[in-house]
């Protein structure tokens, strides 16, 4: 038996990248099947549409290399051990006849679309009759992309409620670091990390998401896709005891206090009306002005809307503010960053007790951990992979599911792809009059082959996938 000894081993096995009852389909398909035809919809959940991201990266790191005679081996033996079957036949004429690619067929839309729900984003099928088994076998890895998907989708909507509070009270123009991602290390796998906060950066370029930062360049392309700044945290600032707060105020200032420069300082450690009112605004007042920089407070616990519009009034009061074009304040010198507590919904509140006290939304940021990168699962939006159609003894037949006990989970049928024309999406039969008709009126397959026998046609940068976001 092949040797697995890390993470990595086991990611690349792909011939068990699968759940274990998918072992067993190749024997359940009516005699003569030749193709299995599927497709990957997000149903419905909190929100009424997607932002597509992440499966250039599922496909690059997972589906494009090739599949060796040892891993049919070593998947044999598993099988066998863990008590299910094994289509080693199959896989070895993978292995044989295709050198180990996938031969698979896999159109989606462009990733960074925003798309309605109940409609197909990608849809998969086999192209060597021999192997009509594999399409859904394939469907544990390739579903994942629920994940930067829901991600993405959660962190647009979240960008849109800023950008409506920036457009009446601010300017658009500091919009892109307005939700920071804190997230890392409150995610299950280094890859969520990487994959969500990727997903995030679609939308915003302000992250502490390291390995976010590495996958955009690693599947995109993207040489820098997000940024931060020096910031505190509670253990620096409480390492100078309750009597050295004030140093350690001073010591940031000193560290990264420079003209133009940003800097972040958690500030409750111990009183935070006390640090706003009587350390920043009275004690270190004029250090802070004196430095050029712009420093940022984070009060850290409390409850989010009363402590930010405590701490914007108490900063305003130290530290003055001028009243900008559409009359709300904007304060001098000093920001502030909310990093607790924080939820679309709490971002929405406090945006709107700021307007409602006459400031602009340019005054706060947010910081979103867990919130944002692991308060997903599949069902918040709806995802599945269903099978629509297949082809036995050369006749296509439709595949489909109507539970009656649950209506909403009726699937599809047929082989499927989305028309586009303008912001409108219509997903069609490929046999129907209505794909004709709607390429007659114009419209076009928002569908694009991304994939095809182990290959991957589309290789798209990040900064196209931002703009196609950014549109919505």
């Amino acid at each position: 038996m092949n040797s697995l000894n890390s993470f990595s081993d086991i990611a690349r096995l792909l011939v068990l990248n699968t759940d274990s009852y998918k072992t067993s389909h190749w024997l359940q398909y009516p005699p003569g099947t030749q193709t299995v035809f599927s497709y990957i919809e997000a149903r419905g959940g909190t929100l009424p549409y997607t932002v597509f991201f992440g499966l250039q990266a599922l496909l690059k790191e997972y589906f494009t290399k090739p599949v060796t005679a040892a891993d049919v081996v070593l998947a044999s033996e598993v099988c066998a051990a863990h008590g299910v079957p094994f289509n080693r036949e199959g896989w070895q004429h993978v292995v044989d006849a295709h050198g180990g690619r996938l031969p698979l067929r896999i159109r989606a839309v462009p990733e960074g679309t925003v798309v309605p729900i109940n409609h197909a984003l990608v849809t998969v099928e086999n192209t060597d009759p021999a192997c009509w088994w594999l399409t859904s076998y394939v469907e544990t890895a390739l579903l994942r992309v629920w994940y930067p998907t829901t991600v993405a989708t959660h962190s647009h909507a979240t960008r849109r409620l800023i950008a409506d509070a920036l457009a009446r009270s601010g300017s658009l123009e500091g919009l892109p670091f307005k939700l920071h991602d804190f997230g890392a290390r409150g995610v299950s796998s280094l890859e969520s990390a990487m994959l969500g906060g990727m997903a995030h950066l679609v939308n915003f370029q302000g992250t502490d998401t390291m390995t976010a930062l590495l996958g955009a360049r690693a599947f995109y392309g993207e040489p820098m896709a997000g940024f931060s700044i020096p910031a505190a945290e509670h253990s620096t600032i409480t390492a100078w005891g309750r009597e050295g707060e004030e140093a350690a105020y001073r010591n940031m200032l000193r560290q990264f206090g420079k003209p133009g420069a940003v800097l972040a300082v958690v500030s409750d450690s111990y009183d935070l009306d006390a640090a706003v009112s009587r350390l920043w605004g009275r004690q270190l007042r004029d250090e802070v002005i004196a430095s050029g920089a712009t420093v940022v407070i984070r009060p850290d616990s409390g409850d989010p809307v009363t402590i930010v519009l405590r701490t914007v009034r108490a900063l305003d009061a130290a530290f003055g503010s001028d009243v900008n074009a559409k009359g709300y304040k904007v304060l001098k010198h000093v920001r502030v960053i909310q990093g607790d507590g924080i939820t679309r919904q709490s971002i929405a509140a406090i945006l709107a007790a700021l307007e409602g006290a006459g400031y602009s939304a340019d005054n706060i940021a947010f910081g979103q951990g867990g919130a944002l990168l692991q308060q997903v699962n599949r069902d918040t939006l709806g995802f599945a992979m269903k099978a629509s159609a297949v082809q036995v003894e050369g006749r296509w037949r439709d595949v489909f599911k109507a539970p009656v006990t649950d209506p909403a989970k009726r699937s599809k049928a047929g082989r499927l792809t989305l028309m586009r024309q303008g912001d409108d999406f219509a997903t069609v039969r490929l046999d129907s009059p209505g794909f004709q008709e709607a390429r007659a009126s114009g419209a076009i397959e928002a569908l694009r082959t991304v994939f095809e026998d182990g290959h991957l046609l589309v290789d798209d940068g990040f900064a196209a996938i931002r703009a196609r976001a950014a549109e919505a």
